[in-house]
């Protein structure tokens, strides 16, 4: 994990976001937080993590998304080579919706 970005600034933005409850609440919090643009290319970034696991091919992603191969690459990287962030969050994300249809 990247220790440059564990700083107490980090640790209590990460607080706010574990008090929000829904994603009513999302909204709301993150539209203050971040510009449109921050926020789409956050969105773009998780969709592109969603795909690649999926395995869609780079230039399906980039017509669907939007998004730059060098952007798909980067997400791709983090898939193979990171701290299985997205991994942990889809993995949660599929079980809950398994649940769900269950």
């Amino acid at each position: 994990m990247n220790k440059k970005i564990r700083t107490d600034a980090v640790d209590h933005l990460f607080g706010a976001v574990l008090e929000l409850k829904d994603k009513e609440e999302c909204y709301k919090f993150f539209e203050d937080l971040c510009t449109v643009n921050e926020l789409l290319s956050l969105s773009q970034r998780f969709e592109v993590a969603t795909m690649l696991r999926a395995h869609e091919t780079y230039l399906k992603i980039a017509e669907e998304t939007g998004a730059s191969t060098a952007t798909i690459s980067r997400v791709n990287r983090s898939l193979n080579y990171g701290n299985d962030g997205y991994d942990m969050v889809l993995d949660r994300m599929e079980n809950e919706n398994t649940d769900k249809q269950a």
